[in-house]
């Protein structure tokens, strides 16, 4: 089998590696959870390569990516749930419909463009998934589900955290000015060193969860997206680290034998580099 730049290519070698007997004996063992973790590690490597600036890691992380949609779709296939081919089909029919003002009539353009016809129009494609799963049987006929149902809790908490505050503020579940949010925070570090005065373990990490998801709100309200805020921090934290890493090798010693004030001055001047 030779490769190609056509995708049916793609999905021919994965029926192959997961055919019965002649195929992979480790993608023949795999199902949907088992691949999960895969799928996520793929998507955080795009990430990677996109800070990085890396185009050739970057194309290349995508096609694992893409490895990953076409591995769920054949698994899903062989319970004859759905195709790869169906994927494709509904992300079409997905974006064609949200896009009026690009591929609808002169009269579906301009109406397209009016502010918040994407939210009205996904609005519109929920209720008809959840009228579907009732007649099919998979959510109980009347019930009331939540506003925030739709926000997957196995997310990164912080990814989680702005999505669940996004969906909240648009019934008017918010604050309206940012700096209500930052008297949240501080309301919540009291909070928070009350429990570590009592050393209460399980109140004091119920109290740090309140910080972090405050802290995430204010980043919300500032227009900064607290994932990519961190990101940026963990960034600066590996720099600094390795800039006194390299300092205290550089004089013939390590990590565990330089006392505290040698090594937060080593912080300061690797501060001082950024």
């Amino acid at each position: 089998m030779q490769p190609s730049r056509d995708v049916s290519r793609l999905v021919e070698i994965m029926t192959a590696l997961r055919t019965p007997v002649t195929g992979c004996p480790w993608d023949l063992e795999q199902n949907f959870r088992s691949i999960t973790p895969y799928t996520i590690e793929e998507v955080y490597e795009v990430v990677d390569a996109i800070e990085r600036g890396d185009m050739d890691d970057l194309r290349e992380e995508l096609g694992d990516l893409l490895l990953q949609v076409i591995y769920h779709s054949q698994m899903a296939s062989e319970e004859s749930a759905f195709d790869f081919g169906d994927v494709v089909e509904g992300v079409t029919k997905k974006m064609i419909r949200r896009h009026p003002h690009v591929f609808g009539d002169e009269k579906a353009r301009t109406a397209g463009m009016a502010k918040g016809a994407w939210e009205r129009i996904k609005a519109v494609e929920k209720a008809e998934q959840a009228a579907q799963r009732t007649e099919m049987g998979l959510a109980p006929k009347g019930e009331k589900q939540s506003l925030l149902d739709d926000v997957p809790p196995t997310m990164p908490a912080i990814i989680e955290a702005v999505k669940l505050q996004h969906k909240a503020s648009k019934v008017g579940f918010d604050w309206n000015d940012p700096k209500a949010v930052l008297a949240k925070i501080r309301e919540e570090l009291d909070e928070m060193e009350a429990e570590i005065d009592r050393k209460d373990t399980s109140a004091i990490e119920d109290e740090l969860g309140d910080v972090l998801f405050a802290l995430t709100n204010l980043g919300r309200h500032l227009d900064i997206d607290p994932e990519s805020a961190l990101r940026g921090t963990n960034g600066k934290f590996r720099k600094r680290f390795n800039y006194i890493e390299q300092h205290i090798g550089s004089k013939g010693q390590t990590m565990e034998s330089a006392d505290l004030d040698t090594l937060e001055g080593l912080w300061q001047e690797a501060k001082m580099e950024d």
